[in-house]
């Protein structure tokens, strides 16, 4: 019996997931979305909200973070807009939980973080520091962390290399330094109240993520982006061990959909039942303040 099997109700949290929609997909997403896909052996297709929730259900999910998304500065492409992620979790309030995404190089950054969380009602915020092309230890962006830090809500970091724009011509000039973890352990020390969630294993810097999780107690990661077969035998082993409060589920839907996850997982992550529960729900439960 695995862990899925015997959950009387939908329980999971995924806390990366995007939308299945063209305004992710393709109107922010574009060309470098499409290069994505291609590395991900996924389709370009795209389909309802109701359509996922189905498929989550499927598996024992219960909640969903639904990131925003903002990189238009230095891509060019439109945002997700912050109004259109809090549509979607109003219309399916007890499914969603909504992030919203603001341009760190964008000059009203600091007043639309603001309206995200006392207008929008948005719970926290995703930033993709190789998309918006952007060193988040820089000097230059520290107001926006400060405003983040005492609006009291959460923030999601991308960790490591990224699918987007790969094998494309110089990458679609997307710069991967930017994903190192070690940049943002300069925002987890400056900031100790803000929680920081790193998505991904940090493919190539597992062990300064690792570090960092262990020495920030305002540091968490997940496991989203990667099917666990692919996933470093060290993150996993401090998955199971010394960082199994820390360590949450994630999948990088719809690059990565929750069957073939699972599936995975349950050949690959050999623990006990309870060190599931932390990092299928329980972790995330405490991070998003849904305990």
């Amino acid at each position: 019996m695995t862990v899925l099997d015997w959950l009387d109700e939908p329980r999971i949290i995924d806390t990366h997931a995007h939308q299945p929609t063209a305004e992710f997909l393709e109107d922010a997403g574009g060309e470098m979305m499409r290069d994505a896909a291609n590395r991900f052996g996924a389709e370009m297709e795209t389909w309802s909200y109701e359509e996922m929730i189905a498929e989550y259900r499927e598996h024992n999910i219960g909640r969903a973070v639904l990131l925003g998304w903002d990189a238009e500065t230095n891509t060019g492409n439109p945002p997700v807009p912050n109004d259109y992620v809090a549509e979607v979790r109003d219309a399916h309030p007890d499914f969603f939980v909504g992030f919203g995404s603001v341009d760190p190089l964008k000059d009203d950054c600091v007043e639309e973080a603001v309206r995200c969380v006392e207008d929008l009602g948005l719970s926290g915020f995703k930033f993709q520091q190789i998309a918006q092309g952007f060193d988040p230890s820089d000097d230059e962006h520290t107001a926006l962390f400060d405003t983040i830090e005492n609006l009291g809500v959460p923030v999601v970091f991308h960790g490591g290399n990224s699918t987007l724009g790969a094998c494309s011509p110089g990458g679609r000039g997307l710069k991967i330094k930017y994903g190192n973890p070690m940049l943002i352990d300069d925002v987890a020390a400056e900031h100790p109240d803000l929680q920081i969630l790193i998505a991904h294993p940090a493919y190539p810097w597992e062990k300064e993520q690792l570090a960092i999780c262990q020495q920030k107690g305002n540091v968490y990661m997940d496991l989203s982006g990667w099917l666990p077969k692919y996933i470093d035998e060290q993150v996993l082993h401090y998955a199971k061990t010394v960082l199994q409060d820390k360590v949450m589920f994630g999948t990088d839907y719809p690059m990565i959909r929750p069957g073939r996850w699972f599936e995975s997982f349950e050949e690959h992550f050999d623990a006990s039942e309870e060190v599931k529960q932390k990092l299928l729900w329980e972790n995330a439960e405490r991070f998003l303040g849904l305990d």
